[in-house]
């Protein structure tokens, strides 16, 4: 099979990515004044929209700032190919062994926040597409690279973009794993909320799809607190005045395989603090990932089972805060599993308000789009593993006939949303390459 990338694609295809990691493009914006997700976000979509101009691409940008756009080819059916702009925080910025948001290239990989989500995968995908028109083949069918804005919270992006635009006919997003994923878990994010403490405050966690890697507590019982997760053997920093758990932060998506600090540091807490929501916590989350403890077992053979993370927690005067993010297997009902938290969550005084609710996707494997991305990755690769199911959610399930494929090849570090986020160059080409290929043959042939 052909192979569409030189070393031109490759020098360029660095550049750019370094520019757009750069950027540090958090959200900092309340979805509502210009640019609705803050300046950051909106000076990455506008250089990102120069960059596709620059490929030979036209392009639009959203009046409001909540998404932009770039077309190329012809043709009265369009090929879509939807990427995000926006990351997650830093967090704790001494964890980590270079900035976040200047990008540097050590050990074979660029490295910097966004470098794996979704910045590398977009370059990865951009520079397959102008290797193709490099070659100087006719499209017969339109494409459109989408950039969203707001995919690591709300996705009003893609919500303004389907009330405004065109639908594609079919199309793929960078922001996954190879092969191919044809089914994604639904996704629920909600807030419990509780009486405030006049006896302690806490803040803890960073953004709903992060488990929380680390967790402090500073206080006049922090030695107390420190002694109860000593005997629970919980990795432990303690100066005097504040006790810090060491977990290990992983995207919710895959939150069995991460430490949640929080959970941890409230089983010292309670020792000291009996506030319902630290009961709550010990009592109904422990250290599970699942939810078992308040759901039962949630699990399909499809897409595996539930994912149950404690993002964040906070205890105030006034009131107090947990929020959670849940990844649900596609054969059972967000609303079943809504209306069974509230039930639990009532014996802890605790309110729940629901934040964000996505349904999950499913592609059938048969399927035409499905069959031709499977062959391409398989032809490439040599690879045979079988097409993939994913807690993660993607811009795919917004549209129809849409999966995600890519950027993760099976044997990647997962390190989206971690400290020292990176993308190894060999693979960020091997990616464009395949990228090329599928650009070519969805719009090409």
């Amino acid at each position: 099979m052909k192979i569409w990338i030189n070393e031109t694609h490759q020098k360029e295809s660095i550049q750019a990515l370094k520019k757009l990691i750069d950027i540090p493009s958090i959200n900092s914006g309340d979805g509502t004044t210009y640019p609705p997700f803050g300046q950051a976000i909106d000076d990455c979509l506008k250089e990102t929209l120069l960059l596709c101009e620059d490929l030979g691409m036209s392009t639009y940008l959203d009046p409001e700032g909540y998404y932009g756009y770039a077309d190329y080819g012809q043709g009265e059916e369009m090929v879509a190919v939807l990427c995000h702009l926006d990351v997650v925080p830093a967090g704790d910025l001494s964890l980590w062994d270079t900035p976040p948001f200047s990008a540097v290239i050590k050990n074979g990989k660029v490295l910097g926040r966004g470098s794996q989500d979704d910045k590398g995968p977009t370059i990865a995908a951009l520079y397959g597409f102008k290797a193709v028109i490099d070659e100087g083949i006719l499209f017969t069918k339109r494409i459109r690279f989408v950039f969203g804005t707001d995919e690591e919270t709300l996705w009003r992006c893609m919500e303004r973009y389907n009330l405004k635009e065109e639908q594609p006919t079919m199309g793929f997003v960078p922001d996954s794993s190879f092969p191919v994923t044809y089914a994604e878990k639904g996704l629920l994010q909600a807030k419990l909320i509780g009486p405030g403490s006049s006896e302690f405050n806490l803040t803890c966690g960073e953004a709903f799809n992060i488990v929380p890697g680390r967790a402090s507590y500073q206080g006049k019982d922090a030695k107390l607190v420190s002694q109860e997760l000593s005997k629970k053997a919980i990795e432990q920093e303690f100066d005097g005045q504040t006790v810090t758990v060491n977990g290990k932060a992983v995207h919710a998506s895959i939150a069995g395989e991460g430490v949640n600090a929080i959970n941890q540091l409230a089983t010292g807490l309670i020792h000291v603090h009996s506030h319902p929501i630290l009961k709550f916590l010990v009592e109904k989350v422990g250290n599970e990932s699942n939810g078992s403890s308040i759901f039962g077992e949630i699990k399909d053979e499809m897409t595996g089972g539930l994912t149950f993370n404690v993002a964040s927690l906070y205890v105030g005067e006034d009131k107090s805060e947990i929020d959670l993010d849940l990844r649900i297997p596609v054969s059972f009902s967000i609303e079943n599993l809504v209306q069974t938290l509230k039930e639990k969550i009532t014996a802890y005084d605790l309110e729940y308000k629901e934040f964000d609710r996505v349904a999950g996707l499913y592609v059938p494997e048969e399927s035409e789009l499905v069959k031709t991305l499977m062959a391409i990755y398989q032809n490439k690769t040599g690879d045979t593993t079988k097409a993939l199911t994913s807690g993660g959610a993607t811009y795919a399930r917004t549209m129809k006939n849409m999966v995600a494929f890519g950027s993760h090849f099976p044997t990647s570090a997962g390190l989206a949303h971690q400290s020292n986020e990176g993308i190894s160059l060999d693979e960020l080409f091997r990616a464009m390459d395949i990228y090329a290929e599928t650009i070519y043959q969805l719009c090409c042939k």
